[in-house]
């Protein structure tokens, strides 16, 4: 017994219990407790902890000693109450520990929370809520009328102890679902199958879902080891993270070396997708749609830098010395920020709608204009040294337009799905157009080391790799059912070797191994992203 009291203090001397604070107040006064590491320097990652009980009992303050040892590994950790059946039904429950995360944004400063790096850890009932959280991120419907909508409620990992997953499979293997889920989901599941359905997280996965460990007894007789089992199968079929993690011979509610051995699992899964920092590459992105400004984010994480309006133009490209180039159609410009965002440059002389700007390595700039149907560059006291022009690229049917290290310059005629090279004396020395290419659309072309030439197109989205000789040598996406884009336009390579590239109607960033294999994918929302580039 002094034995695990010394260790209490020492734990307890580790971290340091903040005041109860309210979160949310829609139906009823929802609080939470958040424990914090004493010697915090920092940001640090934080876990939501949720309590069991079947959805009609329980209180937060049975993961106490939980959020003390989190503490005193370094995270912040909150228990949090939330609305019980049967007076709140679901999907009362999980709006609240949506409220809860958002909760936990919205005051990151305040208690020294990473914003990006928020967990769920629960059990039980807690166990199907943090699931929940983990797999609805992207679902308004469940995100309630409570504080802080302005703040996401995704979470980055979620550590599910024995936790239900599929509703309509509950009945027949556990000793109290006819007792417990009909008052919390409003029926028996003859008389409410959808709602059923519904809060059963096993029909929310998805490719997005957060990293999800999952830890389950095989001798649990109110939450069957299948529940686990089904989910973390889903799941890794999607594409998505997930682990699951089994103790043989444990029943529900792991207790002795059983919740030590869960524990540790679940804080080792916590800190290397938490504590580990990933590799972050810096990108430029034009955003096409209605909020019309180029971006300065970090990849993967999505992170934003800096934001600046260019009028829903298309292109952006980083320069050497932290600049940046871009493009604003309306204004009929190509503007050049330096690294504080500030304007040191534009072109506007004759231009009609802008698409296309390359700073190119002799100093001066190349300007693709899809109404004037002409490529120029201009030299940085604004002096026409080049211009190629012809009806064919005119009247909005060019796209991008970029120069090759051989000197030719290569032109999307977006409007049939042909791309041509154009050398210095203004001949088509080169061309290629895909396959029913009156129906497709063509946005960029890239020249790779290899002499190849890589694409991007539409309907479908696809980039293809073509070969000097016109040959496809490589294609990413198209009628292929492993990956589908709505239309390939922007492109870029990382310096991993991989390539992004922006499905611009699907509104989403994508990394692909050179094989073509999904690594990453952000999302846009409502930003319809164009172009893209890596920061050098």
């Amino acid at each position: 017994m002094m034995r695990k009291a010394t260790i209490l203090l020492l734990l307890a001397a580790l971290s340091t219990l903040a005041q109860t604070v309210e979160y949310s107040n829609v139906g009823a006064k929802m609080e939470m407790d958040i424990t914090r590491p004493t010697n915090q320097s920092g940001p640090a990652p934080a876990v939501l902890l949720i309590h069991g009980g079947g959805f009609r009992a329980g209180k937060r303050e049975s993961y106490a000693a939980l959020a003390t040892r989190l503490a005193a590994k370094g995270y912040v950790a909150a228990t949090a109450s939330y609305r019980l059946a049967p007076r709140h039904q679901f999907p009362a429950a999980v709006e609240d520990v949506k409220a809860a995360v958002r909760f936990l944004r919205a005051n990151a400063t305040k208690y020294g929370i990473d914003p990006e790096k928020i967990a769920a850890w629960g059990g039980s009932a807690g166990g199907h809520l943090v699931l929940m959280l983990g797999l609805t991120g992207d679902v308004a419907e469940f995100e309630g009328t409570g504080p802080n909508r302005e703040f996401s409620s995704k979470v980055q990992a979620v550590v599910n102890y024995y936790g239900p997953t599929d509703f309509t499979q509950s009945y027949s293997k556990s000793v109290d679902a006819a007792q417990v889920l009909p008052i919390w989901l409003g029926g028996h599941l003859d008389q409410n199958r959808k709602i059923h359905q519904k809060a059963s997280p096993l029909n929310w996965v998805t490719p997005n879902a957060a990293p999800i460990l999952s830890i389950h007894g095989t001798k649990d007789t109110y939450v069957a080891y299948e529940h686990s089992v089904m989910l973390t199968e889903r799941l890794l079929a999607a594409g998505a993270e997930a682990e699951l993690e089994t103790i043989s011979g444990a029943g529900h509610g792991f207790k002795g070396a059983d919740a030590e051995k869960a524990e540790t699992l679940g804080v080792a899964f916590l800190d290397r997708i938490l504590k580990a920092a990933p590799p972050q590459t810096r990108l430029l992105l034009s955003d096409h749609g209605p909020r019309g400004e180029i971006l300065s984010i970090d990849w993967p994480s999505g992170k934003i830098h800096w934001t600046r309006k260019n009028g829903r133009g298309h292109d952006v490209q980083s320069l050497p010395n932290g600049h940046v180039l871009f493009t604003i159609a309306p204004e009929k410009r190509v503007v050049e920020l330096d690294a504080k965002q500030a304007e040191v440059w534009s072109y506007s002389e004759g231009l009609e709608h802008p698409l296309s700007a390359q700073r190119l390595k002799n100093g001066n700039t190349l300007i693709g204009d899809a109404r004037a149907g002409k490529v120029i560059e201009v030299t940085p006291d604004k002096k026409v040294a080049w211009t190629y022009a012809a009806p064919n690229i005119a009247n909005m049917r060019m796209r991008n337009s970029r120069r090759t290290d051989h000197g030719t310059t290569l032109i999307a005629e977006e409007a049939i799905a042909k791309i041509i090279e154009v050398d210095a004396s203004g001949k088509v020395i080169w061309s290629w157009q895909a396959p029913n290419g009156e129906q497709r659309r063509s946005y960029q072309a890239l020249r790779l080391p290899n002499g190849n030439t890589v694409i991007s197109i539409s309907d479908p989205g696809e980039v293809v790799e073509v070969s000097p000789d016109g040959k496809v040598v490589r294609s990413i996406a198209g009628s292929k059912m492993d990956l589908q884009f709505g239309w390939a336009s922007g492109m870029a390579v990382l310096p991993n070797g991989n390539w992004l590239i922006v499905d611009y109607t699907g509104r989403r960033v994508v990394e692909v191994d050179p094989k073509g294999k999904l690594v990453n994918e952000m999302r846009s929302g409502d930003r319809t992203f164009a172009s893209i580039d890596v920061v050098r």
